[in-house]
């Protein structure tokens, strides 16, 4: 079977930089094919090169057997290239037909055609939404759609597809994951690039896993293991990913939830989590968990239910009143809601405690904070060229450390992360379950909020389900099955506290 596109030796420099060195990679028609590795290994290099941003310095493209000379995207585009990104190129006061045929207008007359063809692609996707929509109204998921519908148009026969469930909910990631299936079927070659490896090996055919801007292997998906893959990538085993096994022993109750409820989405969750704990809350999307932590920090308000820290009653009104407490909270969108990303790194690591670093005329002390901001950055390990470059400047993972940093700063007795590590590669999801591990070995409180399973198991002491703004159940590590977690994601009866466990 003749390869759809074939990279022979590709390398790219970007000054003293080798982002490419020699990197072979092949894509066969109707096969997904997963390339996987830390961010800095070269992926989305490599893929500008096969798209036309780029045009590689050695090395051969070729697609169906020519070799096309990109020099442009535009003339990737003309031979069926598609590449999907995570920030979605839609112009957003558009119509979904309008965007998916925006190439052929103004030169079609006929708006009733334009809006039937774009509604047959869609239905053929497996989606409803109306040709006449305007895509900024539309949700993340049906913009991705609307994506992947204009590259149909085009006759795309190979299709990229960049973080693309990243910001999805489940239920969502697997409407996404459904329509790729759908495009094997056609013979649409895919190439998958994805941090989730639950999602990779249930959709990949084949794996080729790079690392420092080269190839290190490309391999059957039925041939290896998550575990693998991971050592293919860090050089480090699944039971390393989830960071240093600090010794933890919890102790006396920090937390106690008892009935909170906003009168709405979340109704009378009661919870408690001990020094030194990790609980997880686990269930889909749109259960409620996010709602629920930010009523408890204090960044929406609760219409009943008590909240205890250390055993004494709190009144959290506001996210002041949440940080008065000793809680802390990472949010899952970090960019709109823990980051104020044109501020420099150093403000934005301090922001949540002031108080230390001002003089009494209220004026911020620059050693005092250079020195904190300092310590912080060595402790999370953080890769930033200045601590006065904006927050904007960093690389993901980095962006989550700052946001950390923050709450370290802090210095309170509990901590809740919405999403963690969401949009991060695996290397630096290693270094945030250490820190995670360290604040509860120091004795802190910790909720963490994951829509990958394989995290919560990793990670926690006991995870909590929550289903529609109940919790429904409880799961020990003896427990731990993306089965059990589901059975109570999806029931539709509260069980009483003292039964909430699952016996798998």
């Amino acid at each position: 079977m003749e390869n759809l596109v074939e990279l022979s030796g590709i390398r790219k420099s970007f000054g003293g930089v080798h982002a490419l060195q020699g990197v072979d990679f092949a894509l066969r028609p109707g096969e997904v094919h997963a390339l996987l590795g830390e961010n800095g290994a070269g992926k989305s290099t490599l893929m500008r090169v096969l798209g036309g941003e780029y045009i590689a310095e050695a090395g051969m493209v070729k697609v169906v057997g020519e070799e096309p000379h990109f020099r442009s995207p535009s003339d990737a585009i003309s031979k069926g290239i598609a590449i999907i990104h995570q920030e979605m190129a839609l112009a957003t006061d558009l119509t979904v037909a309008e965007n998916i045929f925006l190439s052929e207008i103004p030169s079609v007359i006929s708006w009733r055609d334009l809006n039937r063809r774009a509604r047959e692609l869609i239905d053929s996707l497996g989606f409803s939404i109306h040709p006449g929509a305007t895509v900024g109204d539309l949700s993340v998921a049906h913009q991705q759609v609307v994506e992947i519908a204009k590259a149909l148009s085009r006759n795309a026969r190979v299709m990229v597809f960049d973080e693309p469930t990243a910001v999805l909910s489940v239920q969502d990631a697997e409407r996404l994951l459904g329509i790729i299936r759908t495009l094997r079927a056609r013979g649409v070659g895919v190439i998958y690039i994805s941090h989730r490896l639950d999602e990779v090996f249930r959709i990949a055919d084949r794996i080729t896993v790079m690392k420092d801007g080269a190839s290190v292997a490309t391999v059957d998906r039925s041939a290896v293991e998550i575990d693998d893959v991971i050592r293919m990538m860090v050089g480090r085993s699944l039971k390393a990913l989830f960071g240093e096994g600090v010794e933890r022993r919890p102790g006396a109750e920090v937390l106690r939830i008892e009935n909170l409820s906003d009168g709405d989405r979340i109704k009378g969750v009661s919870l408690s989590v001990r020094a030194g704990e990790i609980v997880g809350l686990g269930g889909l999307v749109g259960a409620g968990r996010t709602e629920f932590v930010r009523l408890v920090f204090g960044a929406e308000r609760a219409q009943s239910g008590r909240i205890f820290v250390h055993g004494k009653e709190k009144s959290i009104r506001s996210p002041g009143d949440g940080v008065k407490a000793g809680i802390g909270l990472v949010p899952e969108n970090r960019k709109e809601q823990g980051l104020i990303l044109d501020f420099p790194i150093r403000v934005n690591a301090t922001m949540a405690k002031l108080g230390p670093l001002v003089n009494r005329f209220g004026f911020v002390r620059r050693a005092v904070e250079r020195a904190a901001v300092e310590n912080l950055a060595k402790r999370l390990r953080l890769k930033a060229g200045s601590l006065n470059d904006p927050a904007s400047s960093l690389s993901g993972g980095n962006q989550q450390k700052v946001v950390l940093a923050k709450w370290f700063h802090a210095d309170g007795d509990i901590m809740i992360f919405d999403e963690p590590t969401r949009g991060v590669d695996v290397g630096a999801k290693t270094e945030i379950y250490s820190l995670i591990k360290a604040l509860a070995a120091e004795g802190r409180a910790v909720l963490v909020i994951s829509s990958e399973h394989l995290e919560l198991f990793g990670l926690c002491d006991r995870i909590l389900v929550m289903r529609e703004g109940e919790i429904t159940g409880e799961l020990g590590p003896e427990d731990y099955t993306e089965e059990n977690l589901l059975k109570l994601a999806m029931v539709n009866t509260v069980t009483s506290p003292e039964k909430m466990v699952v016996n798998s």
